[in-house]
């Protein structure tokens, strides 16, 4: 194969709906099983591990994940969104990428001691160290991953997710069962992009050359800068609460924070990005038709939204029995803190769909602009929450979502006449039915004296299971009640239908 014939996308073109409906369906299967596999290993690594060490790799990742984001977010954009790529401007965005990620590797280990200053804790100098290599790790795979999914490769990309998930996850829980403490954790986070490197340049046969001049991928690397400083940005607003809690807190606090974050966050994650990945690439080659950009985001919003107030609703009034079944009493408070996150689950989904306009429009400068007010706003949130504990931090990231979604939404799809009225109408529909069947839930399960008296008493298990059902019980009627129509139910089935291997061929 040519290696400029890697980056011609023109065959794609013709049956658009039907590789991003199959990739949707690859990597949301594989994501599920990826969300599985990451669940498990959680429960057995809480049970093997304690808050104080998952706190001691929290406060060094806080800062790491930062410089390992660097190319991951912002080159892998700019190959999936650009026309005209050539294997030459290629082989320049990977040394100019593998160069910076060794020097940001060597930077975040010679700024270990400053790290461990911080927090006040001189075990952070050596997993500060070690961790540093994922960040040269990941930097090796980012453009060979990135051209995977530019060719809508998502088979391809979910197998190298699932297969580095699971081999990083094994070794760590094998490690914790011998007794390695929190050293287990280091390994699993050094492991997982170690082996996604690896299995990169399996999977993707393209080989870099020479590079060539800076100048002929110039309008890439601002586009990259653009996005990677909206991720920073972003990253920092998102992560502030895990520093503060930290600082202000100590290990423990952080451990129970960060590992209910986690399990929120997990679900969320595993939609989110499998989905994003086959918006962007889709959207970007709609650009020059407004009417079906518009159109697939909206059916796009509505799936989300459908899907993220059921996840919130169940998880809200689950969410603490769930932590205890799975994590045992040793997580108790977390699982309070992770009822404050579930609240927020379908409304951050949404929010997150920001990305998909800003970077397929090709606008990653309006959306750093925007990161910025993000950026002041959730960090004042976050103080203002410590002086609560960490309860109140929970409830302060909860609360920015809520405030920030529709002008998050409006300011990105400004450029492509997506206003207000279009948005709400897409998603309240689903927030109402959400809200109704948690609070009618919520009354039959633990204020009616009767029921609640035997529900109360049944095993943690049945009491999850039974609140679950009924919750999704309550909420698919509720959908269709406020629909008048079985529409969306029908919508949801028919696009889990195409995404079956098999469909559209």
């Amino acid at each position: 194969m040519n290696n400029n014939d890697y980056f011609n996308t023109d065959h794609l073109k013709a049956g658009l709906k039907k590789h991003a409906m199959r990739g949707a369906g690859a990597t949301i299967f594989a994501e599920m099983i990826v969300f599985i596999i990451q669940f498990v290993g959680a429960i057995i690594l809480a049970r093997l591990l304690t808050p104080d060490d998952f706190g001691l790799i929290a406060m060094v990742t806080t800062f790491s994940m930062l410089l390992q984001n660097f190319g991951l977010n912002g080159f892998t954009e700019a190959v999936i969104q650009k026309d005209g790529l050539t294997h030459k401007m290629m082989s320049t965005l990977f040394w100019l990428n593998a160069s910076v990620s060794f020097g940001l590797m060597l930077l975040f280990m010679t700024s270990s001691p400053l790290i461990a200053w911080f927090y006040g804790d001189s075990r952070l100098v050596i997993i500060s160290i070690v961790i540093g290599c994922s960040i040269f790790a990941t930097g090796l795979s980012t453009l060979h991953l990135a051209t995977l999914r530019r060719n809508m490769q998502f088979l391809s990309t979910s197998a190298i997710g699932i297969t580095a998930r699971v081999s990083s996850v094994l070794v760590a829980i094998l490690l914790a069962w011998t007794g390695w403490g929190y050293r287990a954790l280091i390994v699993q986070t050094v492991a997982y992009p170690l082996i996604s490197a690896i299995l990169a340049w399996v999977f993707c046969r393209w080989r870099p050359g020479l590079p060539s001049s800076i100048k002929d991928i110039s309008t890439m690397l601002t586009f990259a800068l653009h996005t990677y400083g909206n991720f920073a940005l972003n990253y920092f607003a998102r992560n502030i609460d895990k520093l503060l809690v930290g600082w202000k807190y100590g290990t423990q606090p952080l451990g129970l924070y960060k590992r209910a974050y986690d399990l929120f966050s997990l679900p969320a994650n595993q939609l989110i990005v499998p989905i994003s990945n086959v918006a962007l690439a889709t959207l970007s080659r709609l650009v020059s038709e407004p009417d079906k950009y518009r159109h697939y985001y909206f059916n796009a919003l509505s799936t989300i939204a459908f899907i993220g107030m059921a996840i919130s609703l169940i998880l809200t009034l689950t969410g603490y029995d769930l932590v205890l079944f799975l994590l045992g009493p040793q997580w108790e408070r977390a699982g309070i803190i992770f009822c404050y996150f579930g609240t927020s689950i379908g409304i951050m989904l949404i929010h997150g769909t920001q990305g998909w306009l800003h970077l397929s429009l090709g606008k990653p400068n309006r959306w750093v602009r925007w990161s910025i007010v993000e950026t002041i706003f959730t960090t004042i949130f976050f103080i203002g929450g410590l002086y609560f504990g960490i309860a109140g931090v929970a409830i302060a990231y909860s609360l920015t979502f809520y405030l920030l979604v529709i002008p998050t939404l409006v300011f990105a799809g400004k450029p492509v006449n997506i206003s207000a009225y279009a948005i709400i109408s897409r998603i309240w529909r689903y927030f109402l039915a959400a809200v109704i069947a948690g609070l009618i839930s919520f009354a039959v399960l633990y204020k009616i004296d009767f029921i609640s008296l035997q529900f109360s008493a049944l095993y943690i298990l049945l009491r999850i299971i039974i609140s679950a059902s009924l919750n999704l019980l309550f909420y698919l009627i509720l959908v269709a009640v406020v629909h008048q129509s079985l529409n969306p139910l029908k919508q949801a089935l028919s696009i889990a239908k195409q995404m079956l291997p098999g469909r559209n061929k």
